[in-house]
């Protein structure tokens, strides 16, 4: 199943995580829309530098430490999606509270260990 991901944090250097999740994500099929502080492409895919309303969003895979998270709080419940990964090093307690009041489901996880394991 496509679920449309939003991966925020997103790197144009190969080495990088949230590089290596859009190119799973994007080999899996599932629809990936990305935000960085550089613009560029990754597996077909442009990393926008500015935030936009972005439509239907079923997971948001974050890549920024929880100190560069509090500016995008409000951004990412607007999309509301249907859950917010934390991958390795993203955990943060305070946000979990906002999603939890806010009836968005999230998971402390790594996205690219759920694509693996077909538990995406």
């Amino acid at each position: 199943m496509n679920k449309k991901t939003l991966v925020l944090g997103a790197s144009l250097k190969p080495d990088r995580y949230s590089n290596l999740a859009i190119k799973k994500l994007v080999a899996n099929h599932h629809e990936v829309v990305a935000f960085g502080i550089k613009s560029g492409v990754v597996a077909g895919t442009n990393i926008d530098t500015q935030l936009k309303p972005y439509k239907n969003i079923n997971t948001v895979t974050l890549y920024l430490n929880p100190e560069r998270q509090v500016e995008y709080y409000d951004y990412i419940l607007s999309l509301k999606p249907e859950r917010v990964i934390f991958n390795p090093g993203t955990e943060n307690p305070e946000f979990y509270k906002i999603l939890k009041t806010n009836n968005i489901y999230f998971e402390v996880a790594c996205t690219l260990v759920l694509l693996s394991t077909n538990q995406y």
